[in-house]
């Protein structure tokens, strides 16, 4: 993310927490040089997708489902 110092200024705390969040830098632009705010520690992306119901029975069902009538051979 690159914003100027004002812009950095308005909204420090949220891009602070956005930077915590995502685990991306910030980069800050001031009279043409470029001042970085790195996080702690770089985090997982699979981290950062959110969990999702798809399935519409429990996992157990579909284990013991018994398809050998279906098969050809």
């Amino acid at each position: 993310m690159q914003i100027t110092a004002s812009g950095l200024r308005q909204n420090v705390y949220k891009i602070l927490d956005q930077s915590l969040k995502t685990g991306k830098d910030v980069e800050i632009i001031r009279k043409g040089m470029i001042f970085k705010i790195v996080p702690p520690k770089k985090r997982d992306k699979l981290k950062n997708l959110q969990k999702k119901k798809i399935m519409q029975c429990k996992p157990e069902y579909l284990i013991h489902l018994d398809w050998s009538s279906e098969w050809k051979t």
